[in-house]
């Protein structure tokens, strides 16, 4: 008899979000909603929690319609690089600020890349993106992340920064 899972990892995929999803909505259940017009600390988090159910769910119907790939070999050099390099960002974000913070998740996580290397065009991209993230979260929205950590700052302030 044949399966009736035709794609087994959108199967998993759709219940991995369907499960953080629903853990996030039941973990932030106490936090005040609001509106959108002024937002409640729960918005975000249960408005995301909602749309990750959302995409799980549409992922598990899609796995009985369409034919996908088989589930393959856990690629374990990937996973370890990033969620080393998501450690050391939360470690590094308060004592060396959220420029070195960045530099280091980038650095790091692109160390679990068979096809990463540094060029010019590598380089250029991890500026752009540390100056977006200080530009947007920082200085946009008001984010309270020092970008300059306290471990740097007399350095910083030797140079007149």
């Amino acid at each position: 008899m044949a399966s009736l899972i035709k794609s087994p990892k959108d199967l998993w995929t759709g219940a991995i979000y369907v499960a953080l999803g629903s853990a996030a909505l039941v973990l932030g259940a106490d936090y005040k909603f609001g509106t959108s017009a002024k937002m409640g600390p729960g918005y975000f988090p249960k408005v995301l929690a909602a749309i990750l159910v959302g995409l799980g769910a549409i992922s598990i119907v899609r796995s009985f319609i369409a034919r996908g790939e088989p589930i393959s070999a856990i690629a374990w050099k990937p996973l370890f690089f990033l969620t080393l390099g998501c450690v050391l960002f939360g470690v590094l974000l308060n004592p060396l600020g959220l420029i070195v913070a960045l530099l280091v998740l980038c650095l790091v996580s692109a160390a679990g890349s068979r096809e990463f290397g540094f060029d010019a065009k590598a380089i250029a991209g991890l500026v752009v993106l540390i100056t977006f993230c200080a530009l947007v979260f920082v200085k946009g929205l008001g984010v309270p992340m020092p970008l300059i950590g306290g471990w740097l700052a007399p350095l910083f302030a030797r140079w007149g920064f």
